[in-house]
């Protein structure tokens, strides 16, 4: 407790003695600050890579933003769909219709430049605070939905010296949503469409001079395009803020989701009674001031699972996995600026994690009896310092380092620099280079036949350049990069004995990302991003080429946005190499029925390609969905 009150006093002190010139409010929407068009190539500011906000031409590496507009233009109730078509490099797995489930044959896995997310090794973070499953390390993805979101800030490449450990690939922040203006306004969005699938969602939004709230709720189901693959979901988040004065402000959100999937099993190999009821937990309260905050977080999670049965070769099974899991922690950082064009951030986190997972026996001989799986906890301790300097109008030198502590591994220093050339013709040129680690997660320690408690942590190094320019209405930015990997943990087949997960892994990966938008008129936009990774060691899910065009048309009462994704050299196993390549054309409209009410549809998979992301899980032909929305 005394440790909390001391960190606030150094919040509160440091926010009086802050210079001002280097601060941009707050109450400023990014989306605002970002160009207009569905994602901001050379942005003003973010929040991702710095955690205070920041003209991101300071920064050498590259973040993507995903707007509330291309969000709510694309109606979907999930998050991660639209942000892996918008940013390059970065592919989420899915498996049908609507969710994503947990367990053998889920998806929502993220992975980017190569880097699979399914280990913990893609951070997601809302409003900079880490989200991810205490036992098994890794995000997810039916947590994050549409509705909470005002904005996604996607940094490429490792952010371990901002946010520790699962930054190891990149980041994800969900910045959450706030009312900018007096008033109070309601959104009802409401649809239904192929194979039973209903998706809804509340909003009301309250701001009265100091005081401001965000409320929602959310309720989504279908039946699945496979017998067996039924989802339900049950979401709501509240955020509530308070301006103590003009330099200190507080706030503290809650969101709850809850939901039921059935996993039909792969095509080979059909399941029965494979059914998940998962509810999640997101928590937090935050004290702020310019450039500068103390947060307390606590996430939490309770999974009870049937893994189900082949009727062909096996019978029910006896027993039901259920786990609680949680993760706390606080934060504390604060930005100064110790002279004329200079940004120095400190910072310290404190990260509890873990949880309780066992089998609950419900037929047969063991009825009623518990065999404990884990039971485990972890801190994570760490300070790191972020050192921004402007040499005159044309460069601004980044450099980093922190020091990370875990409770069994040891020690970990993460170094990271680089520079950032402000050219003439509105040009930037970037160079970073920085490391990123994993700290190996309980399961693969502790739970199940490979563990290993000896285990080491995951490393790498990261080289990028990147080049951007706005020429008038047009954007478009080039990144090259080098990832050498080592210390990778994989599960290895051992002579007479049982697989043990091992520090064995090295990879090298290279590749290019492109990323393009243009204004043309008032009424027409495009915008298009591609990547190309080339992979020393494939893994699933991380395809070699990706391709994403989009054309955006506003006039009168309609909007219609379509876009076209071509994947390309997607591995859906390796040993042997199995690949897939398919091409995907999205449509949807809405058309105002006046200022309050509208009608909308959409249509996904319109050229009815047959294709699979997780192996031996088809993936639906040409869906539908159409609905209203009505704005009060």
């Amino acid at each position: 407790m005394s440790i909390c009150f001391l960190m606030l006093a150094f919040a509160v002190h440091a926010g009086n003695a802050m210079a001002t010139d280097n601060y941009v409010p707050e109450d400023v929407s990014l989306s605002e600050e970002a160009d207009t068009l569905r994602q901001g190539f050379i942005s003003e500011s973010v929040v991702t890579g710095a955690r205070s906000v920041i003209d991101a031409r300071k920064l050498s590496q590259t973040v993507s933003i995903v707007s509330r507009e291309a969000i709510e233009a694309d109606m979907r109730p999930s998050l991660i769909q639209t942000i892996s078509e918008q940013v390059p490099s970065l592919f989420a797995t899915e498996r049908g219709v609507m969710g994503y489930g947990v367990s053998t044959g889920s998806s929502g896995a993220l992975s980017i430049r190569g880097l699979s997310g399914g280990s913990g090794r893609m951070l997601v973070l809302i409003d900079g605070h880490p989200q991810y499953m205490g036992i098994m390390g890794h995000p997810i993805a039916d947590s994050y939905q549409s509705f909470m979101a005002e904005q996604v800030e996607v940094l490429r490449g490792p952010a371990s010296v901002i946010y520790g450990a699962s930054a190891m690939g990149g980041v994800v922040n969900i910045v959450t949503r706030k009312m900018k203006e007096d008033g109070v306004k309601t959104q009802l969005h409401a649809g239904y469409g192929s194979y039973n699938s209903l998706e809804t969602e509340l909003t009301s939004s309250i701001r009265s001079g100091r005081f401001s709230n965000v409320a929602s709720i959310s309720y989504n189901r279908s039946d699945g395009h496979r017998q067996n693959m039924g989802f339900e979901q049950f979401g709501g988040y509240a955020k509530i803020g308070y301006q103590i004065s003009s330099k200190l402000s507080i706030y503290g959100d809650v969101n709850v989701t809850h939901f039921n999937a059935s996993n039909a099993g792969a095509v080979t190999s059909l399941l029965e009674d494979a059914d998940q009821s998962i509810t999640r937990g997101i928590s937090s309260i935050v004290l702020q001031n310019p450039g500068g905050a103390l947060s307390l977080f606590y996430n939490w999670g309770n999974h009870w699972i049937n893994d189900g049965y082949n009727p062909a070769t096996g019978t029910p099974l006896e027993y039901r996995f259920d786990s609680h899991d949680d993760m706390m922690g606080a934060s504390i950082y604060q930005t100064f600026s110790l002279f004329p064009g200079n940004l120095l951030s400190t910072g310290f986190d404190f990260f509890h994690f873990g949880g309780i997972a066992w089998n609950r026996y419900v037929e047969g001989s063991s009825k009623g009896s518990v065999v404990r799986l884990v039971n485990k906890t972890m801190n994570e301790t760490a300070g790191y310092i972020d050192f921004r300097q402007d040499i005159g109008s044309w460069l601004t030198v980044n450099a980093g380092l922190r020091a990370d502590n875990h409770s069994e591994i040891g020690t970990e220093w993460i170094p990271q620099a680089g520079l950032s050339f402000h050219l003439p013709h509105v040009v930037e040129l970037k160079a970073t280079v920085g490391k990123g680690f994993r700290y190996p997660n309980i399961r693969e320690m502790y739970m199940f036949t490979p563990q290993n408690p000896d285990l080491e942590p995951e490393s790498l190094w990261n080289y990028e350049i990147g080049f951007s320019q706005q020429l008038g209405s047009v954007s478009y930015g080039i990144n090259l990069f080098y990832i050498d990997a080592e210390n990778l943990i994989a599960s290895v087949a051992r002579q007479g004995a049982t697989p043990l997960n091992m520090n064995t892994g090295e990879t090298e990966n290279s590749g290019v990302e492109i990323s393009a938008s243009w204004r043309i008129n008032d009424a027409w936009s495009v915008d298009g991003n591609y990547s190309f990774l080339h992979m020393s060691n494939p893994v699933v899910a991380a395809p070699e080429n990706k391709l994403h065009v989009g054309a955006h048309y506003t006039k009168g009462r309609w909007s219609i946005n379509s876009g076209i994704n071509y994947i390309a050299g997607l591995y859906t196993a390796v040993s042997p190499d199995t690949k897939e390549s398919y091409v995907l054309w999205n449509l949807s409209a809405e058309f105002r029925i006046n200022g309050n009410v509208s009608l909308w549809g959409r249509g996904e998979n319109l050229l009815a390609q047959e294709y699979e992301i997780n192996a031996g899980y088809p993936m639906p032909r040409a869906t539908f969905m159409a609905g209203i929305n009505i704005n009060l």
